[in-house]
């Protein structure tokens, strides 16, 4: 990994432009500069999105159940691929999730160092509070999904004890690598966003940029996945307060055209808080090669247009085109409105107020239902009722955002027995709720150079 970073961050981590922001990085700091030690140099580095924005963790995804392969595609992949797809354990090495987003952690790090060398006066205040909120944002932002992916779930009564993931705060290569444990995993993504969100501003200068928003977002997240609905809910509504706005499916200026377009949804929509792209990694759930679970796409109604925005008809299964990336081959994992109102929507079932639920649910609903047909919302009798709708509910509008994984953790272990299966070469090969499997593997290279335990 060092051998991989070293030459990046030695030639400043080159700004590369994505097509749609070329605007927002040309007016970035000098990329000539080769260590960056001023606020403006230390915003450059952070604005380096190729690093920062474009690499967040998808080996879960190849693991979910949002997806199979047809025969043809089984056959033709390589062999780690053959057995990540059966479901087994794999050794892998670089390049991969875990190398990418410690990539990501390192120049936060580097970041954060570099600024307490940087008096923070009355000029500088805006610019210097970014630099630091920012930070501490996308470490923890990727240390989140990164325990979602490799630490078991949250369990209050096994966090302390349960391994997590290592928790760097410091750019030094020579200090000794550790795996924190859950309990201090959470502890640290919670502190840190905190804090990032009391120096962030509201709405961000572009999405790639964090926002406290975007941290409230990212509490919400975080929470929701520790199985604690009164904090998600609060980060939820607080983020909701800031930013709300969401598309109609029907026509918006944030469409393609209109939701049976190729690539429906416009890059940095309306609904984008944070911008996101997931990695490649393993690259089993790309929509070129992976077909959506047949049961998930009967549960959309004739009238849902999320049917026509996120699936297009290929060899008579439906395939995912409805990333908002613009890109029906990257997809998003970023925050955005959508998934903030399914967490309180959520949160608010679980807290005892179903009819303020399926108020969230039906505003979120509403916006995606043929404007030629009057929208039926839904109700609830009860409680569980509401909550089952929601979680439904979720799982249609929240796919291939890297979400899915963590969702059948947390859902698993209160019991709901969601149990991801595939089937190959006529052998059904399954993840069993609460398998030791549900903590991916690491990186075998890794292991080697650290010693760290593996899962």
């Amino acid at each position: 990994m060092k051998k991989k970073v070293l030459p990046i961050v030695i030639g400043l981590l080159v700004l590369v432009a994505l097509t749609a922001c070329n605007k927002y990085l040309e007016e970035k700091s000098n990329k000539s500069l080769v260590t960056p030690s001023s606020v403006e140099e230390l915003q450059g580095l952070l604005d380096d999105v190729v690093t920062m924005n474009t690499t967040t963790p998808g080996f879960m995804e190849s693991f979910s159940d949002d997806f199979f392969l047809m025969p043809s595609t089984y056959n033709a992949l390589a062999s780690l691929e053959l057995e990540l797809y059966s479901y087994k354990p794999i050794p892998y090495q670089y390049t991969n999730d875990w190398a990418k987003s410690y990539l990501v952690v390192y120049n936060t790090n580097m970041c954060l160092e570099r600024l307490e060398n940087v008096k923070l006066s009355s000029s500088n205040s805006q610019s210097w509070r970014n630099v630091k909120g920012s930070a501490l944002f996308f470490r923890s932002f990727y240390y989140l999904d990164l325990a979602w992916q490799h630490a078991k779930v949250y369990n209050s009564s096994t966090s302390a004890t349960d391994l997590g993931i290592v928790l760097r705060s410091s750019s030094d290569f020579n200090v000794k690598s550790v795996r924190a444990t859950v309990q201090e995993t959470y502890d640290v993504i919670i502190a840190d966003t905190k804090i990032a969100a009391s120096l962030l501003p509201d709405h961000p200068q572009h999405v790639m940029r964090p926002s406290k928003a975007a941290a409230y977002g990212l509490l919400a997240r975080a929470y929701l996945s520790m199985s604690k609905p009164d904090s998600a809910f609060k980060y939820a509504d607080l983020a909701l307060g800031i930013k709300n706005s969401l598309m109609d499916y029907n026509g918006d200026a944030d469409l393609n055209g209109t939701v049976n377009s190729t690539v429906p949804f416009k890059k940095f929509n309306k609904e984008i808080i944070f911008y996101t792209e997931m990695y490649t990694s393993f690259s089993l759930h790309l929509p070129f090669r992976a077909k959506i679970d047949t049961t998930l796409i009967t549960t959309y109604t004739a009238d849902d247009l999320r049917s026509a925005a996120f699936y297009k008809n290929n060899s008579g299964y439906a395939q995912f085109k409805g990333s908002y990336t613009a890109n029906s081959n990257t997809l998003f994992s970023g925050i955005a409105v959508d998934e903030l109102l399914l967490i309180r929507a959520e949160c608010h079932a679980r807290l005892g107020r179903a009819q303020e639920a399926m108020t969230d649910l039906n505003t979120l609903l509403k916006k995606r239902w043929k404007k030629s047909v009057t929208y039926p919302a839904l109700t609830a009798k009860n409680n569980n009722e509401a909550l089952a709708i929601i979680l439904a509910e979720r799982r249609k509008e929240l796919i291939m955002r890297g979400l899915r994984w963590i969702d059948i953790k947390r859902l698993n272990k209160e019991g709901r027995n969601i149990t991801p299966t595939r089937l190959v070469n006529g052998k059904i090969f399954t993840i069993a709720p609460n398998d030791n499997l549900y903590a991916l593997p690491l990186p075998e290279d890794i292991i080697r150079l650290t010693g760290i335990p593996q899962n």
